[in-house]
């Protein structure tokens, strides 16, 4: 997470600087990664889909069986972000609750993303007994991506052994072929993305499996998450896709005016 120099951090209540806020070293939440976790995106100080966001906390509160008071966090967000306002360190809202009680809120800037996205396949298999929970257990998510990294593309493509191809390690993954809008099911175990709904809800895309297959055979791909909205997919290891990207550019403009609608 970041410490730039103008980041807050609302810790159990008392806002500060984000590099001051600190937990203590016996907390499961560090030693163990038991806790839960939401990333919020910030639009000139307000947040996008706060209920939404706070919904799927609760769900994974509930899951993981971590006792979660969601008026506290609501209260702290609102006040977090009145004292930070708009500003480029603050459009990110991240919040992250611990098995030893903590209550942590950070604002952060949105990390720079190329234009359009190069993935690289990553052989990964979903955890079945955290389905539903968005837990600070994410060591694997980051290793996939600095795996990518390491072989020169800017993010990870998870794939099951048996090579269903799943998610991006922190977006989820729609293609398109022959007009259809496609994106893989709940069903293989990724999560339930608040952007994916949206974008769901503004293309009529279905679930359908994918396969690698399927994903080079496609016309274009894109990423689908908080901070990126819609992202074009260029190439997959070495394939290259959507020489045009005209749906992705059109299916990015209906989610953005959908998310600035919503803010309004």
């Amino acid at each position: 997470m970041s410490t730039a120099p103008g980041c807050l951090a609302s810790l159990d209540g008392e806002i500060m600087l984000a590099a001051e806020a600190s937990i203590p070293a016996t907390d499961d939440g560090l030693l163990r990664g038991d806790g839960i976790f939401e990333v919020v995106r910030v639009y000139d100080g307000k947040p996008f889909a706060f209920a939404e966001h706070l919904a799927r906390l609760e769900r994974s509160a509930a899951n993981l069986r971590l006792e979660l008071d969601l008026e506290a966090v609501q209260a702290d967000a609102h006040r977090l972000l009145a004292r930070a306002g708009p500003g480029p360190e603050h459009e990110l809202l991240r919040i992250v609750l611990t098995r030893g009680g903590r209550r942590l809120l950070l604002t952060e800037p949105l990390a720079p993303t190329p234009e359009r996205i190069r993935l690289a396949t990553v052989t990964y298999s979903p955890t079945r007994l955290l389905d539903g929970v968005k837990s600070l257990s994410y060591a694997a998510n980051m290793l996939a991506s600095r795996l990518a990294q390491e072989r020169g593309f800017d993010e990870a493509l998870l794939v099951t052994p048996h090579g269903r191809v799943l998610e991006a390690p922190t977006s989820s993954l729609f293609w398109v072929t022959d007009g259809a809008v496609l994106t893989p099911p709940l069903d293989d175990h990724i999560l339930a993305s608040i952007t994916r709904a949206i974008v769901i809800d503004v293309t009529g895309a279905r679930e359908h499996p994918c396969t690698l297959e399927d994903l080079f055979a496609a016309d274009e791909a894109f990423l689908a998450s908080t901070t990126r909205e819609v992202q074009p997919v260029a190439a997959v290891d070495d394939r290259t896709l959507g020489a045009g990207g005209k749906a992705t550019a059109r299916i990015a403009a209906q989610v953005g005016a959908e998310i600035r609608s919503r803010l309004t």
